[in-house]
This record gives structure tokens, C-alpha cells and sequence, in this order.
């Protein structure tokens, strides 16, 4: 990517008056009753059912979601951030949305509602909920072996030591991977950006997806399958046993099984046309200022030869609203059932062994669990930094973007910018915190 004139958080802040003005929706226009309703249906980008609500009929208050606003637009003006859109729902009904400062900042170029995003780790859960419906219609159990359908993994060795990324380094493997360690992360699989994985080039956006398992699979594992939980590249995997199991392409399986019957439609794997002027730039902070990132060597403006179950994706907000609403609601939404009540019972159950317990040694990971809807689950509450419910689903990016699904306070919180690294001095976890504190009835 060509970088273009370099602003300074000096330079940001001269656009604060077109940030103000980029907000799509003042939250005091939800008493404008017709005219909030017109613009949300006719805005490009966001799809119809989803019912609309004032913050008080829903036991929440329109100034404190107004200071999550204000504090939000501080992050843009700060140069944390070049521009967020963020959403949130309670009782099935939208009572916030908001889009904030600009998706380019070279081109000055104000944030879009229906703006793209890459995604990343929460193409993760899309992969997953793919799997339970074919488990739901019956093409596999959990217990399966994933040599039974992709026989190059039958004779993985294990590396003899986890730190050290000799693969000459192995031994036998005890026990076989199962689809339950794929969904949980406790197959022994590592991470794409682990050293032995960059050194073999286990993944690249250049490869195929065929290519991409082999070369997963002629590397050792990390450990015993079920034995570990260690975050990694289980979702691209998973995305090959779709294939298998449902003789489509993966995405092409995905669009028809999941995007389609949900109405999301701009949930892409890349973004060509018009669409290409609604995709953010990435922005990565560099002496005090915001600088296009581009982080992958092949941009998401074209087709990639990997289709990526783990992290290739683009969304946009509302889209992953009507995801999460879909979950919250026991599988359906607008009146297409995707999911049985059982099926997603499992999104919100602890999947991981007890032998791989807890899945990390501090912070949230220390609280948490992991469902078979490839969810991180919270168990203890008290070990996040920011406020969430016990039993709460979620997860993020790697480029600024997150979600949360909490069945305790009906809620469903989505929130999205472009930055690298993703902390973006803590917007998303200012965000979360304002956002519970503007619940004036709790459950």
C-alpha cells in the first residue's frame, strides 16, 4: 500500500467539526418517531427486522449512551482512533448507533454506517456456527476424528518440546484430533503467526485452502490433542471439513447456509466495486501518529486464494447485530429459524476439557471458557477489566473491532474501527464500561 500525506493528531483534530457531523444518528433522534424510522430503513447497509427503541422503553439511559458517544468521539479526536462505528441492543431492539470521525484519513473521508471491516478472529464464530448446522442436520459428531474426513493429519507428530520450533524435534502423537478440538482450540494446532509456523509458511493468503491444511498438517502439533488450549488456526481447518462435509465451497456454503438467510449481506471475503470505497483503511500508530497499515500482503480489494475461516473476512456493524441478535434469540430472526434451541445452547457452554483448564494463566483468559459456537465464554467476570455478565459470548479482532451477546442483560454490543495494534487506547473497553453504566434496570 502507498502511503499518503501523514497527518498528525494536530492535523486530526481540525476535523472535529466534520467528526460531530459524521454521527449518522443523534441519539435524541429516536423522538423523531417517522423520520428515525425512514432514515434507518432507507441508509445502504442495513438490513430490515431488527426493531428500533428508545434507550428508556428498554430500561437504559439516552445521556449515559451520550457520553459513551462523547467519550468516543475523544479517542477520534486524541488520534487513538481515525473514525468507530458502534451499536447496541437491548430486548431485540436497536437503541444505539453511532458513526464516528472518518475511514480515511488521507482522503478525509467521514466514517460510513454500512463502512467495511476486516474482521479478523470474529470470522471465527461464523466458521463455527457453519459447523453446528451441519451437525444440527447430522454430517458428523464431535468426537469424529478429523483424519476420518481429512486423512493428512492421521500420522501428526507432536513436537517434543513447544518452545522449541525444530520440527525434526518430535515424537508420536497420543490420541487424535477430534471437530471438538478444532471448535475449542485444544487440538494442538498453533497460531498463524507462531515462529515455526512463519518458518515453515504453514499460512499465506496466496495459497489455497487445500494447500493450507497440508501444510498444517505436515508440521508437528504443539500438544496432545485435548490435552491444551492454545489459540490458533482451528477455524481455517474447519472451514475445509464444511467443505467435506457439504460437498460446496466453503464460502459458497457459508453465503447460502448462514450470510443469506440472516441478511447479511455485505459480510464479504473481499471487497471489489463499490464496495471498495465502504472498505476503512487500517491505521497503525507511529510517532504520534495515525499511518496506513497494511498488514496483509494481499489487501482485501481482491480475491484471496486462501478463503480464510479464521480470520478473512470483512463485515460491517450492523451485520454482526443481526448475528448476535439471531444468537440471543434462540437461533432466529425476522422469522427464519437457522438454529434449534439445543444447538445453540452449545454457543454458551464451556466446550474445553478439564484437562486443558483454565485456557490462560491472567487476565480474561483466566475467567474464561470456550463454546463449541467457537465463542469465548465467560465464567468469572472478575477477572475482566471491563464490565460483563457471567455466561456473556464474545469476541474480537485483531484490527479494532469486538463483540459481545449477553443473555443476562439482553444485550448485544458491536463495536468496529481499523487499527493495528487494536487497542486503540481502549476504546472498545471505554466503550463496554459507558455502555453498562447506562443500564438503569438491571437483571
Amino acid at each position: 500500500m502507498e502511503i499518503g500525506a501523514e497527518l498528525s493528531q494536530n492535523a486530526n483534530k481540525q476535523f472535529a467539526g466534520i467528526l460531530a457531523m459524521t454521527s449518522s444518528l443523534r441519539l435524541r433522534a429516536l423522538a423523531c418517531g417517522a423520520l428515525f424510522f425512514y432514515l434507518w430503513t432507507a441508509a445502504p447497509g442495513f438490513a430490515q427486522g431488527l426493531g428500533f427503541a428508545s434507550p428508556e422503553s428498554v430500561g437504559m439511559s439516552s445521556s449515559a449512551l451520550e457520553a459513551a458517544t462523547d467519550r468516543l468521539r475523544q479517542h477520534v479526536e486524541d488520534g487513538d482512533i481515525a473514525g468507530v462505528v458502534a451499536a447496541v441492543a437491548r430486548d431485540g431492539k436497536i437503541v444505539y448507533f453511532e458513526n464516528l470521525g472518518l475511514m480515511d484519513l488521507e482522503q478525509v473521508v467521514p466514517m460510513r454506517e454500512d463502512a467495511l471491516f476486516r474482521i479478523y478472529s470474529m470470522t471465527r464464530q461464523l466458521t463455527s456456527v457453519a459447523v453446528l448446522k451441519l451437525y444440527q442436520e447430522g454430517h458428523f459428531r464431535f468426537d469424529d476424528p478429523i483424519q476420518q474426513y481429512l486423512p493428512e493429519f492421521e500420522n501428526q507428530p507432536v513436537l517434543i518440546d513447544a518452545s522449541n520450533s525444530d520440527i525434526d524435534q518430535n515424537r508420536r502423537r497420543a490420541g487424535d484430533i477430534t471437530v471438538a478440538h478444532l471448535l475449542t482450540h485444544t487440538s494442538g494446532l498453533g497460531s498463524r503467526s507462531s515462529g515455526m509456523y512463519r518458518e515453515q509458511r504453514v499460512r499465506d493468503r496466496n495459497i489455497s485452502l487445500d494447500q493450507m491444511v497440508a501444510n498444517a498438517a505436515r508440521v508437528p502439533l504443539f500438544h496432545d490433542p485435548g490435552t491444551s488450549f492454545r489459540y490458533g488456526i482451528h477455524a481455517t481447518i474447519l472451514g475445509k471439513l464444511v467443505e467435506v462435509w457439504s460437498g460446496q465451497p466453503f464460502e459458497q456454503y457459508l453465503e447460502q447456509e448462514i450470510l443469506q438467510p440472516l441478511g447479511m449481506t455485505n459480510t464479504l471475503f473481499w471487497a471489489e466495486g463499490a464496495d471498495r470505497d465502504r472498505l476503512a483503511v487500517v491505521y497503525r500508530p507511529t510517532d504520534g501518529r495515525l499511518l496506513p497499515y497494511q498488514i496483509e500482503s494481499i489487501p482485501f480489494t481482491m480475491r484471496p486464494r486462501l478463503i480464510e475461516g479464521g480470520v478473512g473476512l470483512l463485515s460491517t456493524v450492523m451485520d454482526f447485530m443481526r448475528f448476535s441478535q439471531m444468537i440471543l434469540n434462540g437461533g432466529e430472526l425476522d422469522g427464519v429459524r437457522l438454529f434449534d434451541e439445543q444447538t445453540v445452547a452449545l454457543m454458551f457452554e464451556n466446550a474445553v476439557p478439564e484437562q486443558a483448564m483454565p485456557i490462560g494463566s491472567g487476565g480474561y483468559w483466566l475467567g474464561s471458557g470456550w463454546t463449541l459456537g467457537g465463542f469465548n465464554l465467560v465464567l468469572d467476570p472478575s477477572a475482566y477489566r471491563f464490565p460483563v455478565s457471567e455466561g456473556t459470548i464474545w469476541w474480537d479482532g485483531s484490527a479494532g473491532t469486538r463483540y459481545f451477546i449477553d443473555p443476562v442483560q439482553d444485550t448485544v454490543i458491536v463495536i468496529m474501527a481499523q487499527v493495528s495494534p487494536s487497542s486503540g487506547g481502549g476504546f472498545r473497553e471505554n466503550f463496554t464500561s459507558l455502555v453498562d453504566a447506562a443500564i438503569t434496570e438491571r437483571r
